[in-house]
């Protein structure tokens, strides 16, 4: 026991830095996944290249991101990667984590090559926070704890464990806050990171990587998220991290340090050692000076109030004493220096090296229900804001309120006003159709990012995912058609049923289930939101110019847009609803007083199964379109 509460304070920094969280902190001791397996990562002579874009070439030209990169990082130790912007550093961190491959070099974990096994063992942390903004910090944890954490847990257990990583990152606070974005009011940047940091501890990884996790942070919470990482660290895991150029007090906090410039490593050692390194090889600071800002000077070639060996000095312009080296000149002796190194800086033998085999790694996540289940949730809570939101329901009752200003006051027994009421119809059918159409065309542009994120590391499968997405909207996409028909209906003094206010609502309710299908399968054909919108606005017009409306006789050429034209199957049934006729009615057609008198329900069979074929196939090309998306290309 006195062991497991050592590693607790190991990971949680000792009561020293949470001191009143002590106690709190013992239940996750009993809910550690598996005891975290110390992984040594090394890596030499790492390269990467891309192809080159543009030229106008005909061979094909290739661009080396890295070249020949060394270093490792022992258990218990945080390795920083740090040089200029586009030095290679988010690269390398994708190499080393495995979501890249590497076109040379080796990379080995307790030397062995990256396997499949080794996936559920690393955590990457985006330098972006995508989070979903109107969940609170609790929420968030717990769900992706449900979802990730293996199935011999109980959702009990599971729970619980969120929230010892709740305590672990000093989240207590703010638990019950929504994390927020840019244009809600939430928690703080530094709250934020380490939620995103909780999200990939929850699986108690022996390898970390976080792609600059001080970014926009000030230099307090960016120190206290470090300190944060070295606590981690100390569990015995494995820790590496990009960093831009962080303040004197975080370099110094850095067990190990490589420094990359354009794509070359020009140190890769302890940090501690690194100001005495570039001492050695004749570069110092002629005046006081943040080591990182001195290192980051020197991987851009920037040698201002700097000391430089004469020898490179010689190579400036002949003649001109007053001239300094050229960058590249600054870059080629750097990379000399380091190459031409007798020592060996990195220690390349491994104590009793472990072997991950894949058949020893349990496979963690949620069964297919389990998935559905935890998703339906979560994406009811977070766009219920959106559906009840004033503006919307706002917009839903004024819009409902001029229709039926327009048409009210109705005599059904008036020839001309059937006719008048048959154009309220399509309108209905218009605006029920499309206005949830748009709605869902931004539901995969916007949650890209987010779903990219979670499907890398295989959180969910997607048909889980999209089930769920769709069935969240149901009670939700339900509210408001009630209330508009509510208030049209009564106003407009349509067939005055309670059958026939009933069907026309369902009718409705299959409008806009087919309406959000095909939004979804727009929006996860071009992921972009301009161009789903641009296309939208195209099947938009052409749905309701084939509705039936407008005219009443197409050629047999395109008489098939009415098949699969929302506005056509729609009115049908609105129409054979309210006056039992199924085509469009004209001024003539309801001058005939048995057309008024004989108003009894038909038979709408066929445009139902448009409808429901519609709704099942729309929603099956959006899946296919979604499987064809790389989710492991993130952008980084």
């Amino acid at each position: 026991m006195e062991v497991m509460r050592r590693q607790v304070d190991g990971i949680n920094g000792g009561a020293a830095v949470y001191p009143h969280k002590a106690d709190k902190l013992e239940i996750s001791t009993a809910l550690q996944i598996e005891p975290t397996m110390s992984i040594h990562l090394k890596f030499q002579d790492v390269r990467y290249t891309v192809a080159a874009r543009g030229g106008g070439s005909q061979s094909r030209a290739e661009k080396c991101i890295l070249q020949g990169v060394r270093g490792s990082v022992c258990p218990g130790e945080v390795l920083a990667l740090m040089g200029p912007s586009g030095g290679g550093k988010t690269t390398l961190l994708n190499l080393l984590s495995g979501r890249a491959k590497i076109n040379g070099g080796t990379i080995t974990y307790n030397d062995h090559p990256y396997n499949k096994s080794l996936k559920q063992r690393i955590g990457f942390v985006l330098q972006e926070d995508i989070v979903f903004p109107h969940l609170t910090v609790k929420e968030t944890l717990t769900y992706a704890a449900l979802l990730r954490l293996p199935k011999k847990l109980s959702t009990e257990q599971k729970k619980e464990r969120a929230l010892s990583v709740i305590c672990e990152l000093g989240l207590e606070r703010c638990q019950n806050t929504i994390i927020g974005g840019a244009l809600i009011r939430g928690i703080s940047g530094g709250e934020r990171k380490r939620v995103c940091i909780g999200n990939e501890i929850l699986l108690n990884p022996s390898l970390l990587f976080l792609d600059e996790p001080t970014s926009g942070l000030d230099s307090t919470t960016a120190l206290r998220i470090v300190q944060m990482l070295h606590n981690i660290a100390k569990a015995g895991k494995t820790v590496v991290t990009t960093i831009h150029q962080p303040s004197s007090r975080l370099f110094i906090t850095f067990d190990k340090l490589i420094l990359l410039g354009k794509g070359c490593s020009l140190y890769s050692g302890k940090a501690s050692e690194a100001m005495v390194y570039f001492s050695s090889i004749g570069c110092s600071p002629l005046i006081a000076m943040n080591p990182a800002e001195f290192l980051i000077d020197l991987a851009n070639g920037n040698i201002k109030d700097k000391s430089f060996p004469s020898d490179i000095e010689s190579k400036s312009v002949p003649g001109n004493q007053d001239s300094e080296p050229s960058p590249s000149d600054v870059h080629e002796y750097l990379v000399g220096a380091y190459e031409s190194r007798t020592e060996d800086m990195e220690n390349w033998r491994v104590l009793n090296p472990i072997v991950i085999e894949e058949n020893n790694v349990e496979q963690v996540g949620a069964t297919w229900c389990e998935q559905f289940s935890v998703l339906l949730r979560r994406g009811f809570k977070e766009r219920r804001h959106e559906y009840f939101s004033t503006l919307r329901i706002t917009q839903v009752i004024i819009t409902a309120l001029i229709a039926g200003l327009l048409w009210w006051p109705s005599d059904v027994q008036s020839p001309n006003r059937v006719a008048d009421q048959a154009g309220l119809l399509f309108f209905i059918s218009v605006f029920w159709a499309y206005f949830p159409l748009f709605t869902s065309i931004f539901t995969f542009p916007q949650e890209r990012a987010m779903l990219m994120k979670e499907r890398s590391v295989n959180m969910y499968k997607l048909s889980a995912y999209l089930v769920a997405r769709s069935i969240s909207d149901i009670p939700l996409d339900l509210f408001l058609p009630v209330i508009f028909l509510t208030i049209v209906y009564f106003m407009v003094h349509l067939k005055m049923t309670f059958l026939a206010f009933s069907l026309t609502l369902l009718t409705v309710f299959l409008s806009i289930i087919a309406a959000q299908g095909l939004g979804l399968a727009i929006g996860a054909a071009f992921m972009d939101v301009k161009k789903a919108t641009t296309f939208a606005s195209i099947v938009t017009m052409a749905n309701m110019l084939s509705g039936g409306f407008f005219i009443q006789e197409v050629r047999a050429s395109t008489g098939w847009l009415r098949y699969i034209s929302i506005n056509y199957n729609t009115h049908k049934l609105l129409l054979n609803i309210q006056y039992n006729c199924s085509e469009p009615i004209s001024r003539s057609v309801v001058c005939d007083s048995s057309f008024i008198k004989n108003r009894k329900l038909g038979s709408s069979q066929i445009e139902v199964g448009y409808l429901l074929t519609m709704i099942i196939g729309y929603r099956i090309l959006a899946y296919l379109l979604l499987r064809g998306i790389n989710y492991k290309c993130i952008t980084s």
